[in-house]
C-alpha cells in the first residue's frame, strides 16, 4: 500500500552561533523577527536557545549557544550547513532587501539573475551565508 505524502515546507532553522545576543539582536533588526522563547537545552548540557520569528511561529530562526563551542567561524565548505534561502515574493522585493542591507551596512553580492530567477547573497555576524531568493514568473 502507498501512503500519500503531503507536501512539505521549510519551517525554520537552527543555528549554533559564537555570541547569542548579538546574533539575535542582528536577527531582529535585519528580519524585523521578534523573540519567542528562550529555552535551556535538554539534558543539562549548559546550552540555551533563543527563537526568533514571526509572532505566529509560521517561521522563525533558533539561534542556539552551546558552552563547548570553540567560536571558530562559519565554514561552507566544510561539511554541514551551505547556507540558508529565504524567499520572497519577486525580483521587486530583492531589490529592497538589497538597500535594506546596504542601508545597515551588510556587506552582501548584487542580485544575480538565473533561468530560474534572482538571489541576493549576505552573510550573518557568525559570517554564515544567507540568500534571498525570488523564482521567475512564468506568466
Amino acid at each position: 500500500m502507498t501512503v500519500a505524502l503531503d507536501r512539505v515546507a521549510l519551517h525554520h532553522v537552527a543555528i549554533t552561533v559564537t555570541d547569542i545576543d548579538a546574533s539575535a539582536t542582528w536577527y531582529t533588526d535585519v528580519f524585523g523577527f521578534v523573540e519567542l522563547t528562550r529555552d535551556e537545552h535538554f539534558g543539562g548540557s549548559g546550552g540555551y536557545a533563543v527563537v526568533l520569528g514571526k509572532p505566529d511561529w509560521s517561521m522563525f530562526v533558533v539561534l542556539n549557544h552551546h558552552p563547548t563551542n570553540a567560536g571558530e567561524t562559519f565554514d561552507a565548505t566544510r561539511t554541514g550547513l551551505d547556507h540558508v534561502g529565504f524567499l520572497v515574493t519577486d525580483r521587486a522585493q530583492l531589490a529592497k532587501w538589497e538597500d535594506r542591507l546596504s542601508d545597515k551596512g551588510i556587506k552582501h553580492s548584487p542580485i544575480t539573475d538565473h533561468d530560474w530567477g534572482s538571489s541576493l547573497n549576505f552573510r550573518d555576524p557568525d559570517d554564515m551565508q544567507l540568500q534571498f531568493i525570488a523564482f521567475a514568473h512564468t506568466d
